[in-house]
């Protein structure tokens, strides 16, 4: 397959409308957007009109369009069941996380596309931002030594909704641990390798919806490292300064910003080129700090682009099935943890 992959989107509204469509689809060189679905249908005609789309009634008259792959972001609770029928209509799917509500949900997802010889690909989008990437870099060159702690956060205020299908486990499987921790916990096992040991705690300190507004996560890396994540609906946007902390035996990374939807952010790198002896003084200097700024990218556009190439090439996508399925693994036991209080292994 060669050219532009032809993208059609299930829930037209929210995270497309906002990122992923004019952002993504549209800014991406081999890809275009064709057809919408929302089952809003003033949402839908919005968009439709907004990004220059054919507008669907239906996603059986999305599917049975000419399309090449399709872009689902509703719900969760409803991600099984139009990946089955994307799968089912020989159409390339892009889930957003989380892949579905449960382990279970994720496996049949896998399962459906690779019978049908469709790709799926999930939405962990912040995998692309340029800092993560060098930072991923420094890491496998072994410049921050052996990896020891790593912290990830990424917080917002998100009071009491009407409709809102995040503030209800039955739709979206839980709150801001399964909605945002679950970006921190991909991006720190793309850092440091998989975690086999979780400890888990919510609460609803602020918001009184049915899922949890605040999330705490302690994570043991298969390495030995060790690290964090602190996650919250219920801490004001420009308070919480989404944090990214790696530290090893020769240095560290830190940053603020890098982990959202955009693309601004700070980071550095305090590395050291080869092991102190023991400093009783314990002086810190900025001597070896290293600003990390390469040339920003557009993370949907790399995203939606990296996605249409491994569909003309005919290959896995970068961002897989199998790693949402992994982030499911490890969401299931942090909420484990936390229902029974127990340190809980993944299995």
């Amino acid at each position: 397959m060669a050219g532009k992959i032809k993208w059609g989107v299930i829930g037209s509204g929210g995270i497309a409308k906002r990122r992923t469509i004019p952002e993504g689809i549209s800014q991406a060189r081999n890809a275009e957007l064709s057809i919408v679905f929302d089952i809003d249908e003033q949402v839908n005609a919005e968009a439709a009109e907004k990004f220059g789309a054919v507008q669907a009634a239906s996603i059986e008259e999305l599917l049975n369009a000419d399309i090449d792959a399709v872009y689902v972001a509703t719900p969760a609770c409803l991600h099984t069941e139009q990946v089955r029928a994307c799968a089912q209509a020989g159409k390339h799917v892009l889930c957003e996380k989380p892949l579905g509500m449960t382990t279970a949900e994720a496996e049949e997802m896998i399962e459906l596309c690779k019978r049908a010889g469709v790709k799926l690909g999930c939405a962990f989008m912040m995998r692309f931002v340029a800092q993560h990437r060098e930072a991923l870099r420094l890491v496998r060159e072994g410049k921050l030594g052996k990896p020891t702690y790593a912290r990830a956060q990424l917080s917002c205020w998100y009071p009491p909704i009407e409709g809102a299908w995040r503030q209800d486990p039955a739709t979206g499987g839980g709150g801001a641990l399964i909605d945002m921790g679950g970006h921190c916990i991909d991006l720190l096992e793309m850092f440091f390798g998989k975690v086999f040991r979780v400890s888990c705690f919510i609460n609803n300190t602020i918001h009184d919806y049915k899922s949890e507004d605040s999330a705490v996560v302690m994570l043991f890396f298969e390495n030995g490292a060790m690290g964090t994540v602190d996650t919250f609906f219920c801490i004001p946007d420009n308070s919480s300064k989404n944090v990214l902390e790696l530290y090893g035996s020769k240095g560290s990374i830190l940053a603020n910003g890098t982990i959202g939807q955009g693309p601004a952010g700070q980071m550095k790198a305090f590395l050291e080129e080869d092991s102190e002896d023991y400093d009783a003084q314990q002086v810190r200097t900025e001597a070896h700090d290293m600003v990390i700024a390469p040339e920003a990218v557009n993370t949907y556009q790399a995203e939606i682009e990296e996605f249409s190439r491994a569909v003309i090439d005919d290959r896995e996508p970068l961002i897989n099935g199998e790693l949402g399925l992994r982030s499911q693994k490890v969401l299931t036991a942090c909420y484990e943890s936390a229902r029974t209080g127990m340190v809980v292994d993944i299995g």
